[in-house]
């Protein structure tokens, strides 16, 4: 598998390596710098090697992105728009091997992979059609023969700082967004997942080069966490998107405040399903098993606790203990396999010691969880799902494990289950399975779920482009992707303009000089 990964990188003309950053079509490495080998959590294999820029090196490139704004700000918004276009029908060519890579370098099946490049190419076309759609407004004025209005304009340098578990997607919600409101973005990626970001880099920067856009529209950087510092105090960085841990996220928003810049910040979740008496058992049981181990359960909007109500708990645990004995676990490249591995063995131990935190404050475990051996899974990174039943809401619970552990809660009123959905620090996604109208309703209302996402009848995780993307409390408070989140790239203006032979003030202040 590693030979056909580089033969595609190959084929979209990476640079020896180890690369340390790019500013289109343009590599360079960092002389000196520490050198990384990543190895893919499917086999274990060495994929290639990076290496981490220095901070000349990144100078240079944001010197490089201050140097291409000027130019790319002046180019009309439908046009840059067609740019964008044009990286979503090149991402199209390349969606197969480009989303295997994605799959063998993070660990995620292969169709999870194939729909992460789609998430690109469905963002690719959003932002098309926005670029025809940056509406500003017109206010009428308390003064005769005035008019106001209001109107946005680039913010300038984006910087954006992904995470492992969806190494190109969420980039490019803010990338795509982020260009056509007149921006350049710097791409500091995981530095768990860089050949995916690479490949990207390589195919944005032919079509740029193909276009004439200057060098400095799309930047990458190779990086860890002292890359990011230098993004969250950089000054000339108006904007930096962030993905990644609460830690990491704090971090970032106090430093970037203190500067007084702007921040987008995705972070944790700790997300719950709630199982009401008038669920359809078997039409919603897909999306619950689905959003408890999807990419083995390192989405931020994993399902990590179902709350089911008294009267279902024994049929809803007898329906969960069989459709995890179905489960096929094993290389993600191979479809019939519904879970790959974890991202690396650190991320092995964490899950085994959140398991032995469960059971010392009180789990009783349903469905055991354990790190796997034997023939395909040598990486030691292969786990098997495990579902614990919990007295209450301890502290295990109210943490994010970033792996396939599900805590099961039980309730008996539905103001019962919304507070314990509620009652975690995190507030990305949630969901109600019922029939019930007016539990719908009451779950979606100021009174029900407290997270930026309440889903009915859905799953906790697959979110759609169109709608904004983000959370509440310690997620962050940004917003990503689709309805109007594009205003978070760029800065609002408002104009009042005099159209009469008088200069009247507002609040009818007077102010004679005669």
């Amino acid at each position: 598998m590693t030979e056909n990964i580089l033969s595609f990188l190959k084929a979209l003309g990476m640079p020896p390596t180890p690369i340390s950053g790019s500013t289109g079509s343009e590599w360079f490495g960092s002389s000196g710098m520490p050198i990384k080998t990543i190895h893919s959590p499917v086999d274990g294999m060495a994929i290639g090697t990076v290496q981490f820029s220095d901070k000349t090196l990144y100078d240079s490139l944001v010197q490089k992105s201050e140097e291409a704004f000027i130019t790319w700000r002046k180019i009309p918004a439908p046009a840059r728009g067609e740019i964008v276009r044009k990286i979503g029908l090149s991402l199209r060519e390349h969606k197969e091997n480009l989303g295997a890579l994605v799959s063998y370098e993070m660990g995620k099946s292969l169709q999870e992979g194939k729909g992460e490049v789609q998430e690109m190419i469905d963002i690719c076309d959003f932002a098309v059609g926005l670029s025809r759609q940056l509406y500003g407004k017109t206010i009428p004025s308390e003064r005769p023969n005035h008019k106001m209005l209001e109107q946005y304009h680039p913010l300038g340098l984006v910087g954006i700082i992904s995470a492992f578990n969806f190494p190109v997607a969420v980039w490019s919600w803010n990338a795509a967004l982020a260009w056509i409101c007149g921006n350049v973005c710097i791409w500091k990626p995981s530095e768990k997942t860089p050949f995916s970001a690479i490949a990207c880099q390589l195919i944005i920067g032919r079509v740029l080069a193909e276009n004439q856009i200057p060098e400095g529209v799309s930047c990458l950087v190779i990086g860890d966490r002292e890359t990011g510092k230098w993004m969250a105090s950089d000054e000339k960085i108006a904007l930096i998107s962030a993905t990644g841990s609460v830690s990491m996220g704090r971090s970032v928003g106090v430093t970037v405040a203190e500067r007084m810049g702007k921040s987008l910040l995705e972070l944790g979740g700790n997300n719950a399903i709630i199982i009401s008496p008038h669920a359809d058992l078997d039409k919603v049981f897909t999306g619950i098993v689905f959003g408890s181990i999807g990419t083995a359960g390192q989405r931020c909007t994993s399902t990590r606790r179902l709350i089911i109500h008294n009267s279902l708990y024994d049929s809803v645990c007898q329906k969960l203990k069989k459709a995890y004995s179905l489960l096929k676990i094993g290389n993600p490249l191979e479809e019939e396999n519904h879970m790959g591995p974890l991202i690396d063995k650190e991320a092995a131990q964490n899950f085994q010691n959140s398991i032995q935190q469960a059971i010392h404050e009180g789990g009783t475990i349903l469905v055991e969880g354990r790190v796997l051996e034997g023939k395909g899974f040598e990486s030691g990174c292969y786990v098997s799902p495990c579902i614990i039943e919990m007295p209450g809401q301890s502290p295990v619970v109210q943490k994010e494990t970033f792996a396939p552990i599900l805590y099961l809660l039980k309730y008996e009123s539905l103001d019962e289950a919304i507070q314990l959905q509620n009652g975690v620090r995190q507030g990305l996604s949630s969901s109600i399975m019922t029939e019930n109208l007016l539990e719908s309703e009451y779950f979606l209302s100021a009174e029900g779920s407290d997270c930026g996402i309440a889903n009915i009848n859905i799953g906790t995780s697959g979110a759609e482009i169109g709608g904004a993307f983000g959370g509440e409390k310690e997620t962050g408070g940004g917003r990503e992707s689709g309805s109007d989140s594009w205003k978070v790239y760029m800065r609002r203006q408002t104009n009042t303009i005099n159209y009469g032979k008088a200069l009247p003030l507002a609040q009818g202040i007077r102010f004679d000089l005669e």
